[in-house]
């Protein structure tokens, strides 16, 4: 910089402070030197599909930040995941986020999603913080939001106790009585993993088609019908799936099989006469790249809980925009991860949809400051520092893990 604009930035300090803006101006100045100080987790009862974790970094400066490091499949595995990444990263800057990645990579590689959501979790608390310390909305660190409306869709299917046609149907409703226009479920959840008996393979199967064909009669011909197979099919049953579910008018249909072997997915994404979907299990741009490459689905699905974070989520959706793809973040989250992703998906060009997990808990808005808030399935975006949220304290007391 030269020696006169530096002078004259300097001279504009005491102006700004005068203007009644001293918090911004001192974070700008002060933000470089923040160093990570202290972590607080909390943990929200919700349901047996699972629970909240809810992390807060705090900062040298006294700035913190919150990230989500829900549904990691072994929650004592993700606390441990959770205070080992936190110790190594005590004392370093708020700007150490690709060394963050780095360092967890091989722990992740080597022990999977607990890991990998501790991981993601941290490095969602560290956005919030830059964001706050430069007093713009995390979406202005991503590059700008383009995307003014941010449409979710309404995953009944953690919220459906009823299993049946009736059962989905009526949570269905109420979704759509909230303002959703589109409702995603996974019907063939009953169905065992590696289940052979054909017999009971059908059966199964026509149990779910029949809940997905209650939906959408109930939600009508006008709103979007997703459907979540969640791996429980091979190649051969998952394409007899897609021609079946055909007449439905699906918005997508995803994850008929495993990820691995990647050619099963692919040949049913060729074959279907709807998109396809998935991506919500698989972590970093590494493991993405073959996803993509092999055409396994038309719709990517990074999760920003699991896939290693915001910035992580940020490369893989513009990795599949460079491949023709949309990118739709997997989220069955609590408020705080769905900011989380709203945050990034903003500013992405190939966004979609984001997902909305519906009807889990009454007092879900309450978890977080101000009020969770959606009209017609549209999540709002402030304009406030970070996150533009804070965690509610009292209401994670309140339903706090014993």
């Amino acid at each position: 910089m030269k020696r006169r604009s530096l002078l004259q930035g300097l001279a504009m300090v005491p102006l700004a402070m005068a203007a009644g803006n001293a918090v911004d101006v001192h974070a700008q100045l002060a933000g470089p030197q923040l160093t990570v100080t202290g972590l607080e987790v909390f943990r929200v009862k919700v349901n047996r599909r699972g629970n909240w974790t809810i992390v807060r970094l705090q900062t040298s400066g006294g700035v913190t930040g919150i990230g989500e490091a829900s549904q990691s499949g072994k929650d004592e595995a993700n606390l441990k995941y959770l205070q080992q990444f936190f110790d190594l990263l005590k004392g370093r800057s708020i700007y150490d986020i690709e060394w963050l990645r780095s360092i967890s990579a091989p722990v992740v590689a080597q022990n999977g999603a607990p890991a990998s959501v501790a991981a993601s979790a941290l490095e969602q608390a560290l956005w919030d913080i830059r964001g706050k310390v430069f007093s713009v909305p995390t979406f202005e660190l991503f590059g700008g939001r383009i995307q003014e409306r941010i449409r979710n869709y309404a995953n009944i299917n953690r919220s459906t106790e009823d299993r049946t046609p009736d059962g989905f149907a009526r949570m269905a409703e109420k979704a759509v009585e909230a303002g959703f226009d589109a409702v995603k479920l996974a019907p063939f959840d009953e169905m065992q993993r590696g289940l052979t008996d054909g017999a009971k393979i059908e059966e199964f199967t026509k149990a779910g088609i029949a809940c997905a064909a209650a939906v959408r009669e109930t939600i009508g011909p006008k709103r979007d019908l997703l459907i979540d197979g969640h791996s429980h099919f091979d190649r051969e049953h998952g394409l007899d799936l897609a021609d079946r579910l055909a007449p439905l008018n699906l918005f997508w249909l995803e994850e008929v099989t495993p990820a691995n072997p990647v050619e099963d997915l692919a040949a049913i994404n060729r074959a279907a006469k709807m998109p396809t979907a998935g991506g919500e299990s698989i972590y970093g741009v590494k493991g993405f790249y073959p996803y993509i490459r092999a055409g396994a689905v038309g719709v990517v699905m990074p999760d920003v809980k699991v896939c290693g974070g915001m910035l992580e989520l940020k490369k893989i959706a513009a990795m599949a925009e460079g491949a023709g793809l949309l990118a739709s973040p997997h989220g069955p989250a609590s408020p705080v991860g769905n900011v989380a992703a709203a945050q990034v998906v903003a500013s992405v060009p190939n966004f979609n949809i984001l997902e909305f997990s519906y009807g889990e808990v009454p007092w879900r808005v309450e978890l977080i400051d101000p009020p969770e808030e959606l009209t017609n399935g549209v999540l709002p975006l402030s304009r406030r520092p970070g996150f533009g949220i804070t965690l509610n304290e009292k209401t994670a007391a309140k339903y706090a893990i014993a």
